[in-house]
């Protein structure tokens, strides 16, 4: 999974944490909440859920969670690393271009939803009526498996 730079950031919201390593590009979904604004409370946690089915997703993760033995290297900030366990910010409004496509190849103006592992889907691939739509599709794939998506979340 990964993210191309043409990107148009609206709202993103930085109050989660993330305790596991992840590329930047699919559905972070609520994994426990914070009380109050939760702004620095380690208990409001974002994850790649295995299933989408009952899980309230937040957005697109723009960051890549990394593991490193921080007394040997530096983060990459120019790749926006973040070690896991730190606070990561997500897309909850705007447009992405990200291979995290799960299923059939989308169509222009196709309802995205939530896939399995944080990838997106044109369907409800959970099937199970709980999964609503985050946004839509704006372009097909291309030959890279990448297609531009419009996050519109409330």
């Amino acid at each position: 999974m990964a993210l191309k730079s043409d990107r148009n950031e609206l709202q993103t919201d930085i109050s989660f944490f993330m305790n596991e390593t992840a590329t930047r590009g699919g559905v972070v979904s609520m994994s426990t909440a914070g009380s109050g604004a939760a702004m620095d409370q380690g208990a409001a946690l974002a994850t790649y859920s295995a299933t989408a089915s009952g899980k309230v997703p937040l957005g697109i993760l723009l960051n890549d969670m990394v593991n490193l033995d921080l007394t040997r290297q530096h983060i990459n900030q120019h790749k926006d690393e973040v070690q896991k366990g730190g606070k990561v910010t997500i897309l909850r409004k705007g447009y992405v271009v990200t291979n995290s496509i799960e299923g059939t190849s989308p169509t222009a103006g196709a309802q995205c939803f939530p896939a399995h592992s944080g990838n997106l889907s044109i369907t409800d691939i959970v099937g199970d009526g709980t999964v609503s739509a985050i946004g839509r599709f704006l372009s097909t794939e291309d030959e890279d498996g990448y297609a531009k998506v419009e996050i519109n979340l409330p």
